[in-house]
């Protein structure tokens, strides 16, 4: 089966507006996400998807594929759907362009289940979560899974709620953010009405469960480290010093 990674990338962006161009050890961080995306085994083509002339430039000049679309589209979603409508794939992964330090593993792990079963529409990632910090935060969404490894629910707020066991006890996951559509599935994706927990959370992925679709969400132990605001690029660059 073909697998293409697309990486959406906006210029704009209220808390960091250029992230995608935000030079990390030399390279904009667009880059960085880019060649990590080549080497994941499953992957058998990269595309950058954006509507700004400034990242096109840059992914040109290092010689990466890049995508030109709308700029009205609400969410990456949309824009991943556009640029899949336009090319060929049986499986298409969502990889985020503010993941400079992603571990091609990661993106195997979450296609490994779509490629083994076909019935399996969509899948993402979960992770540990070992600070009770992480927990509490709203902006770390928390993920739920039935036995077989399907979401039940993802939310900002704590959950599982802990009514007797204490944090250091209990399971916990953290969803990362990472997805993996059947193109098909991608294509209809947008066109499903939003849904009132998907409004109240501001977690898309919601909108798939309340409709009836499922997301297999595999686990993974690597860590990545996401760029939100231009502080997070000293984490960044401190952990590519160690590497």
């Amino acid at each position: 089966m073909s697998v293409l990674a697309i990486i959406p990338a906006r210029y704009a962006s209220t808390r960091f507006p250029g992230k995608p161009l935000a030079v990390i050890a030399g390279k904009p961080m667009i880059q960085h996400v880019y060649e990590r995306t080549l080497k994941a085994d499953s992957v058998s083509r990269v595309s950058v998807a954006t509507d700004d002339d400034r990242i096109r430039t840059a992914v040109v000049d290092f010689g990466g594929e890049v995508v030109m679309t709308r700029a009205d589209h609400p969410s990456g979603t949309d824009r991943l759907a556009e640029v899949a409508a336009g090319l060929d794939a049986d499986l298409i992964v969502n990889v985020q362009g503010d993941e400079p330090l992603i571990d091609p593993v990661m993106i195997d792990q979450a296609v490994k289940p779509l490629l083994a079963d076909p019935t399996v529409e969509m899948g993402t990632l979960k992770s540990l979560i070992k600070d009770e910090e992480d927990y509490l935060n709203p902006n770390i969404v928390k993920v739920v899974t039935d036995r077989d490894g399907f979401a039940l629910y993802f939310s900002r707020s704590p959950m599982p709620y802990l009514r007797e066991a204490d944090f250091a006890a209990a399971t916990l996951f953290k969803h990362v953010g990472l997805y993996v559509y059947r193109r098909d599935f991608l294509l209809k994706y947008p066109q499903l009405p939003e849904t009132e927990l998907e409004k109240a959370e501001k977690l898309e992925q919601l909108r798939a469960l309340e409709h009836g679709y499922r997301i297999y969400v595999s686990t993974t132990d690597c860590e990545s480290i996401g760029v939100d605001v231009p502080a997070d690029l000293e984490k960044v660059i401190g952990q590519l010093a160690k590497c």
